[in-house]
Parts: C-alpha cells; sequence; structure tokens
C-alpha cells in the first residue's frame, strides 16, 4: 500500500504531535558567523578549529579536595577604552591580547563588551551570569570543592589559533602549575571565546589538567573537540546560568561538576534542563542575515570596519607594552 504523500498531511501536525517549533535547537553559530562575513564582503570563510583526537585525563583526586580555577574570556574593566556598561556595544577597544591573572577575593571587576555576545535578548547587567565566582565560593563554603584557586585568568579571544595554541596555551599551563590547581573550569562567551576556551582545554588535558568548559556554543565547542562540556541552551553570554536567577546559576554551575566527576571519557557533553525562555524565538536572530535588511547589513559592514581598525590599534600597543616590560 503506497503511503498518503506529505502534501496531504494536515498543516497543524506539529500541534496535534506537540513538536516544537523548527527553530527550536542548538543555534548553528558556526554557519551563521559564517554566512554574516561573507554578506559583510569577506569572501574567505573562517576555519573553525577541528580535530579528530580528543585528550582525556581522570580526575587524580575528589572534587571535594581539589583546588579549582577559573579560567574567563571576560575583561577587565578599562575606564578609558569607552563604554563597557551593561548595555554597551561592542567595543574592540576593550580587548585584551595576553593573559592576564587576578585575584578572585574581592570579586574583580570584569567585562564582556569587547565580545560578540547576544545583544538583543540578554544584556550584561549580571556578571554571575558569565563569572561563576559567588557560586564556587558557595561551593568551597559547603566543602562540595577543596578551594577556589586564589586567582583566575583571563583568555584572550585570538582569532589566530596558531597565537591560542603556541603563546596563550602554554602560558596559561606554566600559571595553572604555578598555582597547583587540581581541575579547570573554562566559561566561554562569544563564538570566538568558545573555539579559544576548547583549545586551552584540550591544551591543559593533554598535560594531566582535567577541565570543563561552560558555554552555549554547542556546534563550535563539538567541532574542535573537548574532554568535557556543558551546554546551557542560552543566548551567548550566560554560560554560567540566567542573569538574575540565583538558582540557575547554582544548578549550572554544580552541573558543570557532575561532568567534570562522571564523565567516562573524551566528548561528554551534557546539556543543561534549563530553558531560557517559553518562546525560543530568541534564537532566530544572532547574526542571522536572513533576518537583516540590505541597508542594516551596509551600516554593519562600515561598523565592523572601524571596529577592526581599533583593534589592530589596540593589538599594537599591548604588544609594545608587552616588549617595554620584557
Amino acid at each position: 500500500m503506497v503511503g498518503k504523500s506529505n502534501d496531504t498531511l494536515p498543516e497543524n501536525l506539529d500541534e496535534q504531535l506537540g513538536f516544537s517549533v523548527a527553530h527550536d535547537i542548538a543555534v548553528p553559530y558556526m554557519h551563521r558567523t559564517r554566512t554574516y562575513y561573507q554578506a559583510l564582503g569577506y569572501e574567505q570563510p573562517y576555519r573553525w578549529a577541528q580535530f579528530v583526537d580528543v585528550p582525556f585525563v581522570p580526575l587524580k583526586k575528589p572534587v571535594s579536595q581539589s583546588r579549582v580555577v577559573v579560567l574567563t574570556t571576560a575583561a577587565q574593566f578599562q575606564p578609558d577604552k569607552g563604554d563597557q556598561g551593561p548595555w554597551s556595544s561592542y567595543n574592540s577597544a576593550a580587548k585584551f591580547y595576553r593573559i592576564y591573572s587576578v585575584p578572585v577575593d574581592p570579586v574583580p571587576d570584569l567585562r564582556i563588551s569587547h565580545v560578540g555576545i547576544d545583544r538583543v535578548h540578554t544584556s550584561q547587567e549580571d556578571n554571575r551570569s558569565w563569572l561563576p565566582l559567588a557560586q564556587l565560593q558557595r561551593l568551597q563554603r559547603e566543602g562540595r570543592i577543596g578551594q577556589l584557586n586564589e586567582r583566575l585568568h583571563g583568555v584572550p579571544t585570538n582569532r589566530s589559533h596558531k597565537t591560542t595554541l603556541e603563546q596563550d596555551c602554554p602560558e596559561m599551563l606554566a600559571l595553572l602549575r604555578e598555582d597547583k590547581v587540581d581541575v579547570a573550569v573554562l566559561v566561554a562567551n562569544c563564538p570566538i571565546c568558545h573555539q579559544s576556551m576548547s583549545l586551552h582545554s584540550r591544551y591543559l588535558e593533554a598535560h594531566g589538567i582535567p577541565t570543563v568548559v561552560m558555554g552555549c556554543a554547542k556546534d563550535i565547542v563539538e567541532h574542535c573537540g573537548v574532554p568535557r562540556f556543558l551546554y546551557s541552551d542560552f543566548p551567548l553570554g550566560n554560560a554560567a546560568g540566567r542573569p538574575f536567577d540565583e538558582d540557575s546559576q547554582a544548578r549550572t554551575m554544580e552541573m558543570a561538576l557532575d561532568v567534570l566527576e562522571s564523565a567516562m571519557g573524551p566528548r561528554t557533553t551534557r546539556q543543561s534542563p534549563i530553558r531560557w525562555s517559553d518562546n525560543s524565538d530568541w534564537k532566530l536572530d544572532y547574526s542571522n542575515v536572513e533576518m537583516i535588511a540590505p541597508e542594516e547589513i551596509e551600516r554593519r559592514r562600515q561598523e565592523f570596519l572601524r571596529q577592526k581598525e581599533i583593534a589592530h590599534a589596540k593589538r599594537a600597543e599591548d604588544l609594545k607594552g608587552q616588549q617595554a616590560a620584557e
């Protein structure tokens, strides 16, 4: 018997079967960024890091006895570098290009205005949604972790894989060995942040330090390949939980530790069951050229070129300062 053609299916079949809307899936950030920058005039597509083999090292001791360090792509606040407030637009002047280290107590003033988070559906108002220090301090008091490392380390979001792998990763490994940390929690923000954190995770793991990546860009992290990944299906910039939702932040951090402890091998991904909202339409917007008018594309092209010039100048300034220090 020949089945019925799909053309004869009722229009409300999805509703009858209880399906979600078709776009309620992990946002395809690699595809979005590729087509977005092509629309801005860049013909050469970006090559995202991709590996077959993934390093993995088991925990050497229980998390309750471990020294835990936080790695972040957030930047230290720089008062002379323009708007870095909670509703700021993308600000490349606030970028940094070398690893920094700061004490975790008191909680440092870190911002994410310098990276491409989702500025439509979330804001930068609550740093606990991208910097889980408060939750880790609580877990230390409760004995869930042995000790929170006295300082955290900032990871530059270099687009160059070579720079990340040959400069940043070895420098980070030396710092963590100096700190005598047992495990590392890496919290990503923008698309390139997710790649930078994935490369750091792989490098640290290959050199004996267990890691877990917390992030919102599932395709980028899994394309690269990491040992352990806690995926939150939230707008970029909320890898540590929903803003001003302490329960969400607590559950997210605890799930990350669970992944750290329970993973049996590399490429272990756990998806948080917490939803951003009942409406998944936020997934349609980020860098989606199908949703952007031609005149807006042209405005963004000019703004991108302006920000690129600022970033190049900032990189040169940082390099000059680094050479003078050495």
